[in-house]
């Protein structure tokens, strides 16, 4: 997949869901009452913002995100998905994804879903036990995972849904056996994505303050990699290969939206603490908006945008940017793409040197301009990137 200059990928977030899970550190919001016709009008003021500013452009991909974007009201999502369509050109195949937890959607909404223009659901199931799922503070039960995994999957064509692994006290034995579940779940709704992430611990979170009182221990470095490469073998074997660090999918299957983004392409970013990477002329500028909702709300009212800062990256900047996200893909990054997308010679960005002792050491490989780690790479990879930048 490559991106041309004219290229952009659409996200809105959503900020509000029904609880706040302990391990979670994502902008999102429990409130008691939503207006949402007061929401739709500010998201469709700043997507004409951004439009304004990138006007030519030809749209890849839209993607919802939160918080919960089950939680808004489908015709919220049809003015945007319609907005976006008037704004820019859409390709043929526009991608448009919307996450849903289980608990807050069923066949009706799913369709409702679908018909304002989703094509493609991500549901956050987490786990598959009724008990892990209350330590990880979930609302929903496995039943209801499973009976809206189902139901999803009578009513969109693409779906995938999320596994958070190595648990405290979790075995090798019961991931290996969720994972079979898991795969068996997503083959009966058609489904050919899974996303499977290792539970980690983020500051300001109330996990983060029970795991350093010694509420509960997560596995160690070992018994966490020992878990990785589980999860790679099982889900090799099952026809979804890893394309992302903690992203599988059958061939076809993978996001297109978050690869475009991983790539280096530029997208815009509405609502609430949302990040975006438009082109302005040559350069890129990195945007983020106000976090608080409420906030954002009366900056969009005021001025049309609920930005918080906008950055002129430098070439250099945008580089290390690009190593970091590509380097997260199955495909690695591409040293000819980094350096038409910088000016730059790929060699003012990375070391060489320390590219060839990786090499060497059998975390990378280097082959046709490529860098991409290996299976062991993948396991460092913070250190990979930071070894492999200047």
């Amino acid at each position: 997949m490559t991106t041309s200059k004219t290229d952009l990928a659409l996200y809105v977030h959503w900020p509000f869901c029904v609880s706040k899970c302990p391990y979670c550190d994502f902008n999102s919001h429990v409130v008691d009452h939503v207006d949402h016709g007061v929401w739709r009008d500010a998201l469709l003021k700043e997507l004409a913002f951004e439009a304004a500013r990138n006007p030519d452009a030809t749209l890849q991909s839209i993607f919802f995100g939160g918080g919960t974007p089950s939680l808004m009201d489908a015709a919220t999502t049809k003015a945007v998905i319609d907005a976006a369509k008037i704004h820019w050109t859409p390709i043929d195949d526009l991608e448009v994804t919307l996450e849903a937890n289980p608990g807050t959607v069923d066949l009706e909404r799913f369709s409702a879903f679908h018909a304002a223009g989703v094509n493609r659901l991500s549901l956050g199931v987490q786990s598959l036990d009724d008990d892990q799922l209350k330590f990880l503070g979930r609302r929903h039960s496995a039943a209801e995972a499973r009976a809206a995994v189902k139901e999803a999957g009578q009513a969109f064509d693409r779906l995938s849904f999320d596994l958070i692994y190595a648990r405290p006290d979790q075995t090798a034995a019961q991931w290996e056996s969720e994972l079979s579940d898991a795969l068996e779940l997503l083959s009966s709704a058609d489904g050919g994505h899974l996303s499977c992430y290792q539970l980690t611990i983020e500051e300001h979170t109330p996990f983060k303050k029970d795991h350093d009182r010694g509420v509960f221990i997560l596995p160690d470095e070992d018994g966490g990699s020992d878990l990785f490469d589980l999860t790679q073998d099982i889900l090799i074997a099952a026809g979804l290969p890893s394309y992302e660090v903690s992203n599988h999918a059958r061939e076809n299957d993978a996001c297109r939206h978050n690869v475009h983004v991983w790539q280096g392409g530029a997208y815009a970013g509405i609502g609430p603490g949302a990040h975006g990477r438009i082109r302005q002329g040559e350069t890129m500028l990195a945007t983020q908006r106000l976090k608080p909702p409420a906030q954002w709300l009366k900056r969009v009212a005021q001025d049309e945008h609920g930005s918080q800062s906008e950055t002129v990256l430098t070439a250099q900047q945008r580089g290390e940017e690009l190593v970091m996200l590509s380097m997260r893909l199955t495909q690695g990054l591409d040293l000819n793409r980094l350096e038409a997308l910088t000016g730059l010679s790929r060699y003012d960005i990375v070391s060489q040197e320390n590219l060839a002792s990786l090499e060497i050491e059998g975390l990378i490989n280097i082959t046709s301009d490529k860098v991409q780690t290996t299976s062991r790479g993948r396991l460092v990879l913070n250190g990979i990137v930071q070894a492999v930048l200047r």
